[in-house]
């Protein structure tokens, strides 16, 4: 049942990696270093700039540490439970591999659409690990 936070928590450090590459790239293509940027300037200054799409891994790292928090919590808590049934271990792989792709599209091509549905289907597994997490605190 941990195996699913282990690889989530593992694809958000790549994703992690991934931004950091591209925004320095952006930022070297726009001729900005260590000693010139200002004080206070964030990543998120490039979502204006040609670099924007540089940002679009900013977007979904950001995205990994949202609603999969909530997830984290309730597989630990069915992992607590001992209610490691396999369709609950199906969900959460379902959950991850749902993640992995929807930061793929949107770090790469960006369609909203696309996004929207595995977004979607991925809260559909989470919605389902949480009740069958309250069934179980219910019996």
């Amino acid at each position: 049942m941990l195996g699913p936070v282990v690889a989530l928590v593992a694809w958000s450090l790549v994703m992690l990696v991934w931004m950091a590459i591209a925004r320095a790239g952006a930022f070297k293509r726009l001729g900005v270093s260590l000693r010139t940027i200002p004080a206070g300037s964030r990543g998120s200054a490039l979502d204006n700039s040609p670099e924007a799409k540089a940002q679009w891994k900013a977007h979904n790292y950001n995205h990994l540490m949202e609603q999969p928090t909530l997830f984290y919590a309730i597989v630990l808590a069915l992992a607590v439970m001992g209610f490691d049934h396999p369709m609950n271990v199906l969900l959460a792989w379902g959950y991850v591999g749902l993640r992995i792709i929807h930061s793929i599209v949107q770090a790469t091509i960006n369609v909203v659409a696309i996004r929207l549905s595995l977004f979607a289907l991925s809260t559909l597994c989470l919605a389902a690990l949480t009740l069958h997490a309250a069934i179980a605190l219910w019996h």
